[in-house]
């Protein structure tokens, strides 16, 4: 049994306001995969991009070269082709142009076939205030669930 590959941005969720979410397949080559399936590589800095033709793509998604690969590695920080209907392309692209939202990874993972799939989502960034808000909360419920705690114990 291969164990759960689940790799996560975890500071997209702080610095961006989640819209909506998709499942992207990824075009990988060999050895590219088979570092993801080593947990092997990061998307904590990257971000996702159209080009002239329509196609999104993650940029700056490092994923580490694969240790027995050969003359045929890969290069750890290549834009990868991120794979969606036709129809979620042009909604995408169609916010991300007019509405001025961006679009940012959050979850890289390994599905049961063994393919690499990314979630992705579309984000409006978040203002100072709104990240103090969410620190506050975190706080806060951190709290809570600590009072809650000593509280069960007696």
């Amino acid at each position: 049994m291969q164990k759960k590959i689940n790799i996560q941005n975890k500071k997209a969720r702080f610095e961006f306001e989640i819209l909506d979410q998709y499942t992207a397949g990824m075009v990988l080559t060999g050895t590219e995969i088979k570092s993801i399936r080593e947990s092997k590589a990061s998307i904590a800095e990257s971000f996702c991009e159209f080009n002239e033709q329509g196609e999104l793509f993650a940029v700056n998604m490092y994923i580490e070269e694969y240790l027995f690969g050969t003359h045929y590695n890969h290069k750890p920080r290549s834009t990868r082709k991120l794979l969606l209907n036709k129809k979620e392309l042009r909604k995408l692209n169609k916010q991300v142009k007019n509405v001025g939202l961006t679009i940012v990874p959050l979850k890289l993972f390994i599905t049961d076939k063994g393919y690499a799939k990314m979630s992705i989502a579309l984000a409006r960034g978040k203002k100072l205030y709104d990240k103090r808000d969410t620190l506050k909360d975190r706080d806060n419920k951190r709290d809570l669930d600590r009072v809650k705690k000593n509280l069960s114990n007696k």
